[in-house]
């Protein structure tokens, strides 16, 4: 059985040229990035070097980079980081779970939090964030590109927004990076999360840019690791496969990948829209190349994701973080679907490597399961 991978978005496979950067870091170069001796120096001189090009992926100064578990605990340190008792938090109702958790835990704390609702197209709307400010409004927390359907928000508006207002502002962009073009002073962010096994780098590390002068909280404390923003031994083999992830998909932005890709979900997404009763969820929108989120009528997608994976194509319900929850999507929901529709929907999200043979194979497949759910156990 040729098997296919759909599911991007919930992690990505290790590149080759990840795997050879970190090796010696796992095995003859095994310091500790805070010692001072050979062995911590060589260690250190790895975890600078990946600094620098996680500078340049974020286009920021190498101080404003701090290295962590991933995108959850950069979330986590954002709002932890600076939202108090009394203060008031900006959000979107379609955002990370990271992101919505910590913001309900700040809010039994004493503070107060808006959810934004998108529009119907997945998009949040700027003027709803304007609408929502108020004096005692500290940070505003949106995502770059949603995780389910791939929509792009937008950041740039909402950046200039929160400048306006004196807020501070984060973007969970856990599901952008390396998809598009980095630019933090363009965002207008203070605060951007990142992790890199959504880029083809090892799991359990990620880093986060913090714009010099932003009083922000430690959520990790003890030693003086990180410029004392984050304490703990450095994960110096991780920090070095995102930095070669970092550099890669810098290359990958400039060298028709994205286009590429882009092609390849437009003809998954149109060949799919030939069987009855689909539609594309956040059509209209933009959206990354790579996403697209799909219902299908009178079927449940836990059913079609498990026919689909039983015929060698792995596709997801939706958040990988939310898998196991018998709750229909919330990004869904708060564009407005119904749980019937929510629950019918299915995320397909592609590799950068995905093939021209990957697609047919998945459109090959998907028509078959369709026909035969909906014949045995309509919904």
């Amino acid at each position: 059985m040729r098997r296919v991978y759909c599911d991007a978005n919930a992690t990505t496979p290790l590149a080759p040229e990840v795997l050879e950067a970190m090796r010696p870091y796992l095995m003859e170069e095994f310091g500790n990035a805070s010692s001072i001796h050979l062995y911590g120096q060589q260690a250190r001189k790895a975890v600078e070097k990946a600094r620098e090009t996680l500078a340049r992926f974020f286009r920021c100064h190498e101080a404003e980079v701090v290295f962590n578990s991933g995108g959850t605990e950069g979330d986590n340190a954002a709002i932890f980081g600076l939202v108090r008792a009394g203060d008031h938090l900006i959000t979107s109702a379609i955002e990370h779970e990271a992101v919505l958790r910590a913001a309900e835990r700040v809010a039994k704390r004493g503070a107060q939090v808006t959810f934004v609702a998108p529009r119907a197209d997945g998009a949040i709307d700027p003027e709803e964030i304007r609408r929502a400010l108020r004096p005692s409004t500290r940070l505003i927390s949106v995502m770059l590109a949603n995780n389910e359907t791939g929509v792009l928000q937008p950041v740039e508006e909402i950046g200039k927004i929160a400048a306006g207002a004196g807020a501070f502002f984060h973007i969970d962009a856990v599901q952008g990076a390396g998809k598009i073009e980095f630019d933090v002073d363009r965002f207008g962010c203070h605060l951007c999360s990142i992790s890199a096994h959504k880029m083809h780098g090892p799991k359990g590390v990620g880093a986060m840019y913090v714009r010099r002068g932003t009083p922000i909280e430690p959520l990790m404390v003890g030693g003086s690791h990180e410029r004392r923003q984050r304490a703990g031994t450095q994960n110096v083999p991780s920090i070095v496969g995102l930095g070669k992830a970092a550099e890669l998909a810098m290359e990958k932005l400039s060298d028709g990948t994205n286009e590429r890709v882009a092609a390849l979900r437009n003809r998954l997404e149109n060949g799919i829209l030939q069987i009855e009763g689909t539609a594309v969820n956040g059509a209209g929108a933009p959206r990354v190349a790579n996403t697209a989120n799909i219902r299908f009528e009178q079927l449940e997608g836990e059913a079609l994701l498990i026919a689909l994976d039983l015929k060698g194509v792995a596709v997801s319900g939706g958040s990988a973080c939310h898998s196991g929850s018998t709750e229909p999507s919330h990004v869904l929901m708060a564009m407005g679907l119904g749980k019937r529709e929510a629950r019918a929907s299915l995320r397909f999200s592609l590799l950068r490597t995905a093939t021209e043979e990957d697609v047919e194979q998945v459109l090959k497949v998907v028509p078959q399961a369709v026909e035969h759910l909906r014949a045995l156990a309509p919904v």
